[in-house]
């Protein structure tokens, strides 16, 4: 039985990522404020090496592709297929990396969050359909590179500095702008596309919208409070987290 080239590339993306975490702390050596949660330091700076991939290649793929957007369903331009699979194995191998170096009351949201996107992109990676839908969610990931520099100058203890307020600032305008609307976006595309979706999927993509619209409204308010209405105790609880 063939093995469908989508999997190969998900199992590879797997490894490739769990390699790179790995070998992350000879890359990036943890300053001495974040030696002390070793894993942590690899596992934010593998997720911002795939948020860079996944959202500057979601990116480029609709300025190289404009009329992407005219079909979500059945066509997508070259290495879209690869890119979505690519972002499975990396949502695999950051949930095995969770579930293994934190505990489950401090990580139950993520990995909650991954096994949605997991079902979600490898839905469309197995049927080769919805590819330019998950695309579209990738776009998220432009600010997913803000919100893992964050936490990089958090552990690296340069919360007052013009650096972090920069970045909390570009932080919270990406996160309007690729996170929040483009939610908006894929729950008004899946509303007014609800007749051309069959059940199964659009269960799957509405189940999905539903969770993960909250819960980036619930980190939105987190962000605010932090970064712009912060107390000590509140920074040094992410720091610790």
């Amino acid at each position: 039985m063939a093995v469908s080239p989508g999997l190969l590339v998900v199992a590879g993306s797997f490894a490739a990522f769990r390699l790179l975490n790995r070998g992350m702390e000879r890359l990036v050596p943890p300053p001495p404020s974040a030696r002390r949660n070793r894993w942590k330091w690899r596992n934010i700076w593998t997720s911002l090496a795939h948020s860079v991939l996944s959202g500057g290649g979601a990116l480029a793929g609709f300025c190289l592709h404009p009329g992407l957007s005219e079909d979500m369903v059945g066509t997508h331009p070259p290495g879209a297929h690869s890119l979505v699979a690519v972002s499975v194995g990396y949502f695999l191998e950051d949930f095995v990396d969770m579930l293994c170096n934190q505990k489950l009351h401090q990580s139950w949201e993520l990995l909650f969050h991954h096994s949605v996107v997991i079902v979600c992109f490898g839905t469309a990676v197995l049927l080769h359909q919805y590819i330019g839908f998950a695309l579209v969610a990738l776009l998220v990931e432009i600010n997913s590179i803000f919100l893992h520099l964050r936490q990089i100058l958090l552990m690296a203890n340069l919360v007052h500095t013009p650096c972090y307020r920069l970045n909390s600032i570009i932080n919270l305008g990406t996160y309007v702008v690729f996170r929040i609307a483009t939610l908006a976006w894929m729950t008004r595309w899946l509303f007014l596309n609800r007749e051309n979706v069959p059940l199964a999927t659009y269960s799957i993509g509405t189940a999905g919208m539903a969770i993960m619209t909250p819960m980036n409204i619930i980190l939105f308010y987190r962000l605010l409070r932090s970064d712009f209405f912060k107390s000590s105790r509140d920074v040094q609880w992410e720091k610790e987290q």
